[in-house]
């Protein structure tokens, strides 16, 4: 998701362009002011003049339901609108509002996302679900009854879409909160009473290690036991820092997971005692740096790159054998060791090299080889 000012259109479809760059494939915009949606369809000309074609979902909270009534433009350039069923309205006022969302979201053919957030759950029903609960013979604790407003609060606002008019396939469901113990909870019982796409998050998950750890812990559990089908990683950027982080950390989940491919994998060793530090270190990320910058004209030129296996190994205890099972690898030769690094291209040694200029030496035979696989002509002689 953006944190630009919607209004400004030029910074937002720029971020948006950012995110979609580092394998973002939905991108979620804040829409809260009749500034805001007016400034939607021009983010949207400007990801279009470039080339762009990630899907925008709107994000809407207590409005929805007049900015988009009021915008149509804003509604037709979006792809997905984003419902909050804690802040579509109160009392009488709820039930007409979010029909209006729905009503919107049918006219131009958009799926929704109902949203439901642990911070923001419907009062109105979790109220008359503690009511209900001092009823009980033996009443659960409060925090349960919160964990069960929230799945029940979507699975009902789903029902009253369907109710509506909507197809339940463009229905997708979320119930995002901040402990990793409830959103396994919440979750498991949403995918038990419901057959709608589910969207994974943990919401105000905090800032660096802590949001990336908390949040890789909470989804890969779900989405290793099948329950999930989107995902965000929430994370409070530090002062500077790029937006695009979030997406780089999705990504990594998913390819450690095996679930998908969206980069070529670089595997590199710890390090130990037996390596050259700096120079094992820099190489390695030098190499990583290269095929994330790399992928944006890789990606477009080069189908199926992103299953490409690079290795960058420290040592002779297990580089060599790891190298070896890379698509293409090099080994360093590690402290006090002879000071020439073999590369191993399909299993088979290439080359050795040596020397101050060995990593900018190993980026030319990594770039020829992705050429040689996965370019045109590759592709021609497999047919052939």
């Amino acid at each position: 998701m953006t944190n630009t000012d919607t209004r400004d259109d030029l910074a937002t479809a720029t971020q948006v362009r950012e995110l979609f760059q580092a394998g973002s494939e939905l991108v979620r915009i804040t829409v809260d002011t009749p500034q805001a949606a007016d400034a939607v369809p021009r983010i949207r000309d400007h990801l279009d003049r470039w080339g762009i074609d990630v899907p925008l979902i709107g994000d809407f909270h207590f409005n929805g339901h007049r900015l988009l009534q009021d915008h149509p433009a804003c509604a037709a350039a979006l792809s997905k609108y984003r419902i909050n069923p804690g802040n579509v309205g109160k009392g009488d006022k709820r039930d007409r509002q979010f029909a209006a969302m729905i009503e919107t979201a049918l006219h131009w053919n958009r799926p929704i996302r109902i949203g439901v957030n642990g911070g923001s759950v419907d009062p109105e029903l979790l109220e008359s679900m503690m009511d209900d609960n001092c009823q009980r013979s033996q009443p659960w604790d409060a925090h349960a009854v919160m964990l069960e407003a929230v799945v029940t609060s979507a699975v009902e606002s789903a029902k009253q879409a369907c109710a509506l008019g909507m197809d339940p396939a463009q229905i997708v469901l979320s119930c995002k909160l901040s402990s990793v113990g409830d959103l396994l909870v919440v979750y498991r019982e949403l995918a038990r009473r419901c057959n709608h796409a589910l969207h994974l998050g943990l919401t105000e998950a905090g800032q660096g290690m802590q949001g990336i750890v908390a949040s890789t812990a909470a989804m890969s559990i779900l989405l290793h036991e099948g329950i999930g089908d989107t995902l965000r990683v929430s994370l409070t950027p530090r002062p500077g820092e790029s937006r695009v982080q979030e997406v780089v950390v999705s990504c990594e989940i998913l390819q450690a997971l095996g679930l998908r491919s969206l980069r070529p994998t670089v595997t590199s060793c710890p390090g130990c005692g037996r390596t050259s530090g700096h120079a094992f270190t820099e190489l390695a990320a030098k190499v990583d740096d290269f095929v994330r910058e790399r992928m944006t004209d890789w990606r477009g030129r080069y189908p199926g790159v992103e299953t490409l296996q690079v290795a960058v190994m420290g040592c002779i205890v297990n580089g060599p054998g790891e190298s070896r099972q890379a698509d293409i690898g090099i080994s360093l030769p590690g402290s006090g060791e002879d000071p020439a690094a073999p590369v191993f291209i399909d299993g088979v040694k290439h080359a050795t090299l040596r020397g101050p200029a060995l990593g900018d030496e190993f980026l030319h035979l990594l770039e020829q080889y992705v050429q040689r696989r996965f370019g045109s002509g590759a592709a021609n002689q497999e047919q052939a």
